[in-house]
């Protein structure tokens, strides 16, 4: 018998050292090509796009819909994925710096990380337990503070806008975050996949990780759209 009482403890650590290493690695990669931009970045963009494109098909083939539904999901998944990316390469691309676009990247990073402590310590209500049973509300709020007060703090030192006006967007960018974190949700529940795919190590697919990043990209690429067309 091989089993011993630290056995689950050995697991549990060895599975945050893979997560841990498999984060850092993806960090370093994902910054590298944010830093030198050009066409460095678009084609970084690019090809983890396809591979999100790939897992949204994996997903979707296991819905159990008729064929021209899932042609549908599938047409709907290249036209939201592709345009969430181009918008992302279009924000690094026109900006001189990498400077804004990492911080909208943070505001993002903020809402996951404010989520998961506040709901740790202080959730109690669940947000949408038929789809993630572990998501809070009080979650969702301290996503919102978090990403906030991210956004806040850098619009008001590069005098984009009034404090109370940065905060409110980063309160709504964490919104739309947590939206495309339950809509990922609720497609690998009904595909009855725990991940999009296993491509990451400790950590599932790319599509889990850029979630909540295709949402706020997809919607901001709308926004700027309707601004362009009001001014043409």
């Amino acid at each position: 018998m091989n089993d011993t009482p630290n056995s689950g403890t050995e697991k549990k650590a060895s599975d945050l050292k893979v997560r841990l290493i498999s984060a850092v690695v993806m960090a370093l990669i994902a910054g590298f090509a944010l830093w030198v931009g050009s066409w460095l970045f678009a084609i970084f963009v690019i090809l983890i796009a396809m591979a999100i494109i790939f897992e949204w098909y994996g997903l979707v083939g296991n819905f159990g819909y008729s064929k021209n539904i899932t042609y549908f999901w599938m047409a709907f998944g290249i036209l939201y994925i592709g345009y969430a990316a181009f918008t992302l390469i279009f924000f690094r691309l026109k900006d001189l710096t990498y400077i804004p676009t990492l911080m909208l990247l943070l505001v993002v990073i903020a809402t996951d990380a404010g989520a998961y402590f506040a709901g740790r310590r202080f959730g109690k209500r669940k947000l949408a337990p038929s789809i993630s049973p572990g998501k809070t509300w009080e979650g969702l709020l301290g996503g919102m503070i978090a990403a906030g007060l991210i956004w806040c703090c850098y619009s008001v030192m590069n005098n984009n806008s009034a404090w109370y006006e940065a905060l409110l967007s980063g309160m709504g960018m964490a919104i739309l975050a947590q939206v495309g974190d339950l809509c990922e949700s609720w497609m690998k529940r009904k595909a009855g996949k725990k991940d999009s795919s296993t491509i990451l190590p400790g950590h599932g697919g790319l599509f889990d990780r850029a979630d909540g990043i295709l949402a706020v990209f997809f919607i901001l690429g709308i926004f700027h759209i309707s601004m362009f067309l009001d001014n043409f």
